[in-house]
């Protein structure tokens, strides 16, 4: 999950797509919550904000390679990587010392099974769970493994899951939510806990856009739910796990210490976005790409890019900025942490190293990034794909 960051010996160090269009490439207006009483941001973590107007990168390190089509990765409590292979349906282990070793046992075999790795589908989001159910405060108990959750397509739709992992063991699986709509393309899949230990869902509107702007549809949305799947309290919408809508393909979110929880998502031909998310607001798909639409009701984003520079997809937020991982653009863009809102964006690995996919800050406080060659658009260089741990600096 995301972290903070702290600034020592003068050096800033880092703790805590579609053919067409930016893709992994009658006008509806914006919806109202059911109820007045809408509740603020998930608080933060309580980090002050760095006000750094630039950084600069201080090293490049590979961590592992070789890997096949990996898109997903969190933490586990030891400091070692959880890592999804979309095609493959299959879970890695890796270690900071770059060991790779391959998720087993009844679990793992379960997600294989189920996974349908079509186009941009497969086995895509993962997240390590807290220790307590911030639902009912019920820890799984002394010995019990830890509790990761993965977003998965399988035949019928897209669904989120959860099992125990003991070391690289994984136990049986409990889906916990079902029915998110399936496609080609546009899944969404990436998974987050919050600050307030709930579990965030990103869900994409399959080409089928006018879902983005139902409330009763999980399509275009990013969706709070409790470990067993239900909405989580305090939900915008009575009964329902919809957080916010009007969304094309969300692919990362993060938070910052301040509360602001920002999210990452491609545009169709001409905008790819950054935006502040709140809940039960509507960010405008398919009424509106990029800025506007603030008169019918809709939330502008707070940073674009053009399609061709971004198409950006996993998200992580430090202390100083946000950084996001650019597939088509092969870049990852920083957009500053300001106060009273954000700073101009900031392309670093400007092509260095291909197509970038998602990234992540590691307990050491670098930023892990995964590249995306091996997805099928990219052009594959030798040892694709990899793991690249990231440092930077204040720039001088």
């Amino acid at each position: 999950m995301d972290g903070a960051v702290a600034l020592a010996v003068g050096a800033l160090l880092l703790t805590g797509c579609s053919a067409s269009g930016s893709g992994d490439d009658a006008a509806t207006p914006g919806l109202s919550p059911a109820s007045s009483a809408v509740p603020t941001a998930p608080a933060g973590t309580g980090a002050p904000l760095t006000e750094v107007p630039r950084v600069e990168v201080a090293g490049v390190d590979e961590v592992a390679a070789g890997l096949d089509v990996p898109w997903g990765l969190d933490f586990l409590p030891d400091g070692r990587a959880l890592v999804t292979l979309r095609d493959a349906g299959r879970l890695v282990v890796v270690d900071p010392a770059g060991d790779v070793t391959d998720v087993v046992g009844p679990g793992a075999e379960a997600i294989a099974g189920a996974t349908d790795a079509q186009g941009e589908g497969g086995l895509l989001g993962v997240a390590v769970l807290p220790a307590e159910d911030a639902s009912d405060g019920a820890g799984a108990g002394p010995g019990a493994g830890t509790t990761v959750a993965v977003y998965l397509t399988a035949a019928r739709d897209n669904r989120v899951l959860t099992a125990a992992l003991d070391g690289t063991t994984l136990g049986e699986v409990t889906e916990v939510l079902t029915g998110i709509p399936k496609g080609q393309n546009h899944n969404g899949g990436r998974l987050e806990v919050g600050p307030d230990g709930f579990l965030y869902v990103t869900t994409g509107d399959t080409y089928d856009t006018q879902l983005a702007q139902e409330r009763d549809s999980l399509g275009g949305k990013v969706l709070r739910i409790t470990s067993e799947g239900e909405p989580a309290p305090g939900n915008p919408f009575p009964g329902s796990p919809v957080w916010t809508l009007g969304h094309r393909n969300v692919q990362g979110i993060g938070w910052a210490g301040d509360g602001r929880m920002f999210a990452s998502e491609f545009g169709q031909e001409t905008w790819d976005e950054l935006n502040v998310l709140t809940p039960g607001s509507s960010y405008g798909w398919p009424v509106v790409e990029g800025p506007g639409g603030e008169d019918e009701g809709f939330v502008a984003p707070v940073a674009t890019w053009a399609t061709s520079d971004a198409s950006p997809s996993g998200l992580a937020v430090t202390d100083e900025g946000v950084y996001l991982a650019g597939l088509r653009g092969e870049r990852l863009w920083r957009v500053p942490l300001r106060a009273d809102g954000v700073g101009e964006p900031q392309a670093l690995l400007d092509g260095e190293h291909g197509r970038l996919r998602a990234v992540e800050v590691a307990p050491d406080g670098s930023l892990w990034v995964v590249t995306g060659n091996t997805d099928g658009r990219g052009r594959v260089r030798d040892g694709d794909d990899r793991i690249l741990r990231v440092t930077v600096v204040p720039a001088a």
